[in-house]
């Protein structure tokens, strides 16, 4: 009779996940969705030509910029301002890139795409009403960037011939982190402690948010795929 009261205490005391990692885990299928979408396979597999890596890098100009300027003005907040470091903007790297890809003038005939603009409407609006909600965005940007970014950085620099770390993939290259891995441990620190200040019932928000987050992104790709047919 007594075993079953010490399997529950021994229960009681294994360590909860914390917040970082409930957020990985609820966002496992869109994440994979987004990096499996048939643009991204096309592009990196080959079979797209440079143009089409340039408007992703343009479309993703867009989205950066607005991210960062709600970033910039929520830096004192008390959620989301200590995610908010300059060694991660991203928008002055893409510039960057977009100059080598396409010349000085390679803002002239760049427009969002509907997706694009859902994607920074979105932005606008949860940094307008629901300041919480920016945080499931910079997670799920950032954190991507600093990870599987790093894959595709290499296969673009394989398949384009681009300088190792050089113009044309420096949206990739974050110079300004010294070590990723610490870096991106310390950002799920960070994320375990904000979980814990804003509780459960936020917590579950902030997921559904970055979940939302995620199909943004892929519906970035589709819009992109549209445009880029494999053969077309």
């Amino acid at each position: 009779m007594t075993q079953p009261a010490a399997t529950e205490e021994r229960a009681d005391t294994e360590p909860q996940p914390g917040f970082a990692a409930l957020l990985r885990a609820a966002t496992a299928r869109e994440h994979q969705q987004a990096e499996q979408s048939t643009f991204m396979a096309d592009l990196l597999g080959g079979g797209l030509g440079v143009e089409a890596y340039a408007e992703l890098a343009g479309q993703l100009w867009f989205v950066y910029r607005e991210l960062e300027r709600a970033g910039a003005a929520l830096a004192d907040h008390p959620v989301v301002g200590p995610f908010i470091d300059p060694a991660l903007d991203r928008a002055p790297e893409l510039e960057r890139d977009l100059r080598h890809l396409r010349g000085e003038g390679w803002r002239a005939g760049l427009t969002a795409l509907p997706a694009t603009e859902a994607y920074t409407a979105r932005l606008r609006e949860v940094a307008r009403d629901w300041p919480n909600g920016l945080l499931a965005h910079h997670y799920t940007r950032y954190l991507g960037d600093l990870s599987g970014g790093q894959v595709v950085r290499g296969i673009a620099e394989r398949v384009w011939g681009f300088a190792h770390k050089g113009d044309g993939v420096r949206f990739y290259v974050f110079e300004a982190v010294g070590n990723p891995a610490a870096f991106k441990r310390d950002y799920r620190a960070r994320l375990d402690a904000a979980g814990a200040a804003v509780g459960e019932a936020e917590q579950r928000r902030i997921t559904e948010e970055a979940r939302f987050a995620f199909r943004l992104n892929t519906g970035l790709f589709q819009d992109l795929g549209g445009r880029h047919r494999l053969g077309a």
